[in-house]
């Protein structure tokens, strides 16, 4: 199934039909807002989707479909601001409910946005040869957020495993591989192992201890959590392939989090991503001891 035509199940029938005039392999969003027409994301860019606007039932029936009709289950994944829908992420905002200062909820809907997976063959192969060059090497990607972090992550794992590499994932998310029924929906190359919907800490140490991979991969570290799967990994004698919300390597300096494991030499190479949609650059840079 393309990743368009599952996200079509989450919206109601007018925007379906409207989807089905787009190219699926173009279509990179669909966002909600209540009050406002809908929009697809086209290489970086909002266009109209459908002139009828957004209804709160349309964010209702979505979130709905989107947790099985148990969104009060999903409360933990929405306190991070978005759930996974067999592999898509939607992202939602709303007017959110606090207590004892935690957050447990949200009272009210006001947008969301439904992110498809991507791949797009040959963007990283430049990118992927010269990180093989002479061995692959624990290697950190970096984008601000949508700018195509996990695209490029997937590419670099389908051709590391291509090349021959056992590639072990901790896909929490389902956003890699887009898992269904057992089988990967997007290539990651016929020497890769997934695991998904563990946490990424978790996962990594399945993947070490029973996968015997020479690589392990993993999106967006971003919590103490994922700071220890990086740490645990470090020096079990496994590279590893990370990506990381940051504009460069600069920003992500800034952030003690990611500062300590720089500090500790945990990665070798940063592949830094400018610009938006077909117009995105690949930098790839050694990190100086």
């Amino acid at each position: 199934m393309h990743m368009v035509e599952c996200a079509k199940h989450l919206l109601e029938a007018d925007y379906r039909t409207a989807v089905d005039q787009f190219d699926p392999d173009a279509i990179e969003e669909i966002r909600l807002r209540i009050g406002r027409p809908p929009q697809i994301l086209m290489d970086g860019w909002e266009v109209l989707l459908d002139k009828r606007k957004v209804q709160e039932r349309d964010l209702y029936r979505l979130l709905e479909v989107a947790t099985e009709a148990s969104v009060h289950t999903a409360a933990p994944m929405l306190a991070e601001g978005f759930l996974t829908y067999h592999g898509l992420r939607v992202g939602v905002c709303g007017t959110a409910i606090i207590r004892d200062g935690v957050f447990s909820g949200f009272r009210s809907y006001t947008s969301a946005a439904i992110r498809i997976p991507m791949q797009h063959p040959g963007i990283c192969d430049e990118v992927a040869d010269r990180l093989m060059e002479n061995g692959f090497e624990s290697t950190l990607i970096l984008s601000p957020p949508g700018g195509g972090k996990t695209t490029a992550l997937r590419e670099i794992i389908r051709k590391l495993s291509q090349a021959g590499y056992r590639v072990g994932v901790a896909d929490d998310r389902n956003e890699l591989a887009f898992m269904n029924e057992g089988y990967a929906q997007l290539d990651l190359g016929e020497h890769c192992d997934v695991i998904t919907g563990a946490e990424k800490a978790r996962a990594a140490m399945m993947l070490l201890r029973g996968m015997n991979p020479q690589i392990i991969a993993m999106d967006e570290i971003s919590s103490e959590k994922d700071m220890l799967a990086v740490e645990q990994l470090f020096g079990c004698g496994v590279s590893i392939l990370a990506s990381a919300h940051a504009a460069g390597p600069a920003d992500l300096k800034r952030r003690d989090m990611y500062k300590h494991i720089l500090d500790r030499h945990i990665f070798q190479y940063l592949v830094t991503i400018t610009g938006a949609g077909s117009g995105r650059q690949y930098a790839v840079t050694r990190i100086e001891r």
